[in-house]
């Protein structure tokens, strides 16, 4: 147990470095965009026509005349004593919007994350038990297509089939028009995210399935394979017992590290179906210059990424004893 606290302390304390890094980075790419916070949210015309009084407030509520250490280290201190901040485009907390459409991301990134997962092992395993024959080539011509294409032109094209062609399901946002929210029922948010869930689902089943497939592969050529099938051992035994037993672990790897893509994949799907989410409200912040917001949801989603690396290398001790023992030994 105490090599368990231990580890997980050493890689708490390098997340914590990494959402410093991640912080002055964005900051810093905040600092040399060429968008003029002044312009783009205020506009070339209605400041030409304040007086310098006006504009010198708008500078001061935008910071544009603030030196940019002194904005980061301010920053850096409020969120040190729990303070993110005030969203300058909402006018809100930004823990409170985050919360918001956080909470209108978190199951459609998790439904995706899950379906994809499922998915990507089980075509990763079927393809590397039958390896060489025509369901081998056709989950990996798959694979390849997917991977090679991008979310927001899958998005695009589902929408098209789906939404315009056919007209099974709706355009975008994430419930009804013109509906209110007690009015709206669990049933019409499914139906809402069932092509942005579709479009992050099939665009994470290749590289998980790609690489389970690799595996499978050098499993059924192993020694103890080998002597299992001289035994007398069906297929599917072979597959069942030795097979998954050792795609598990680099299942999970690939699992937990699909989170970033996931994520990712959500700002670019977001703005295709104009669901209100965390990746829509992160293209706001960013073309608006919003720097608190946009930093909020940098080290928020950077700590949700790097929280599931953890939670991966946790579970490799429950799933394989050998690891357990031999970081106990150690």
């Amino acid at each position: 147990m105490k090599h368990r606290l231990a580890f997980a302390a050493k890689k708490l304390l390098r997340m914590g470095m990494l959402l410093l890094g991640v912080s002055l980075v964005t900051f810093l790419l905040m600092c040399a965009s060429p968008l003029d916070p002044l312009q783009t949210n205020v506009g070339q015309t209605a400041l030409g026509s304040m007086s310098p009084e006006q504009v010198e407030k708008l500078e001061a509520y935008w910071g544009a005349d603030t030196p940019a250490a002194e904005r980061y280290l301010g920053w850096l201190g409020d969120v040190l004593h729990g303070d993110f901040g005030t969203s300058l485009l909402y006018r809100q907390p930004v823990i409170e919007v985050i919360g918001e459409r956080l909470a209108g991301s978190v199951w459609l990134m998790l439904s995706a994350w899950v379906i994809s997962g499922v998915l990507g092992v089980t075509l990763g395993v079927i393809s590397g038990a039958f390896r060489g024959r025509w369901a081998d080539r056709l989950i990996r011509g798959y694979c390849l297509l997917i991977s090679g294409t991008p979310a927001f032109w899958l998005a695009i094209l589902l929408l098209l089939v789906f939404s315009v062609w056919l007209g099974w399901l709706p355009v975008g946002l994430a419930v009804p028009v013109g509906m209110t929210a007690d009015a709206v029922t669990f049933l019409d948010r499914v139906r809402h995210a069932i092509l942005p869930v579709l479009t992050l689902s099939i665009t994470g089943v290749a590289n998980i399935a790609l690489h389970t497939r690799e595996k499978m592969v050098d499993v059924l050529e192993s020694d103890y394979v080998l002597f299992a099938r001289a035994r007398g051992e069906s297929g599917l035994s072979i597959v069942m017992r030795h097979g998954l037993r050792n795609v598990v672990l680099p299942a999970i790897t690939l699992q937990f590290a699909s989170v970033s893509e996931i994520i990712g994949g959500s700002v670019l799907v977001e703005q295709v179906f104009s669901y209100p989410g965390l990746g829509q409200a992160a293209v706001t912040a960013g073309l608006g210059s919003d720097l608190p917001l946009l930093l909020g949801i940098t080290v928020i989603t950077s700590a949700i990424v790097f929280g599931g690396n953890l939670i991966a290398d946790l579970l490799y001790g429950a799933v394989d004893p050998r690891i357990r023992k031999g970081a106990a030994k150690r």
